[in-house]
């Protein structure tokens, strides 16, 4: 009786082999995505802080100093605030005083303490306008407490594009911190599931 070509050494030491490069590849595909998972961990670590410390509170604030701006105008019949009349300057330091510098001083505060947070590499220059405005009506509401009310408004306006950017940024963050909570699998069924809902 013949044996095969190959032998019984060689068939074990293939076996041998194939058991170390699966066992390797194993081990590199538990380290990789480890490596993976730790990235996915830092990331989302670092969106919800900025989230909850920068964006989160500079939107709420934005979006009631708003609503109450809007409020104050439409009490007044008013479309927009300049020019503030003598008949109407009771009301605007009530709202100046108890609302808007409150919500501006939270606003400021965040943006000064809370700079390392901003998502861009350069401090965005509607940050610095809003934080020059807000120190403008710190003037104003000196000379307010002096009996002064020749000025009624901050000298430094107020920066259109504050609001435009506090709302993108927040919706960025909420968005991406959506995107790293789920899975992939999770993403790919939710992209398939609302691409056939809207055919």
């Amino acid at each position: 009786m013949e044996f095969p070509s190959y032998s019984v050494p060689t068939v074990l030491q293939n076996a041998a082999i194939l058991t170390i490069i699966l066992a390797f590849a194993g081990y590199l595909i538990t380290f990789l995505s480890a490596r993976m998972l730790a990235r996915r961990r830092d990331k989302l670590r670092l969106v919800n802080k900025r989230l909850n410390e920068f964006y989160g509170p500079l939107y709420v604030a934005s979006e009631a100093g708003n609503i109450a701006y809007r409020a104050l105008l439409n009490r007044q019949g008013k479309e927009k605030s300049d020019p503030i009349l003598d008949s109407e300057m009771k009301d605007w330091m009530l709202w100046m005083t108890t609302i808007f510098m409150p919500l501006n001083d939270i606003r400021e505060k965040i943006i000064i303490q809370k700079a390392y947070l901003v998502v861009e590499e350069r401090m965005p220059q509607c940050l610095l306008d809003f934080v020059t405005h807000v120190v403008g009506y710190k003037a104003v509401l000196a000379k307010w407490a002096e009996g002064n009310y020749g000025e009624r408004r901050s000298t430094i306006g107020w920066p259109p594009e504050f609001d435009v950017y506090v709302k993108r940024s927040y919706a960025a963050l909420k968005a991406e911190q959506t995107n790293l909570l789920h899975s992939a699998l999770w993403r790919i069924f939710h992209k398939v599931f609302n691409y056939k809902r809207s055919r």
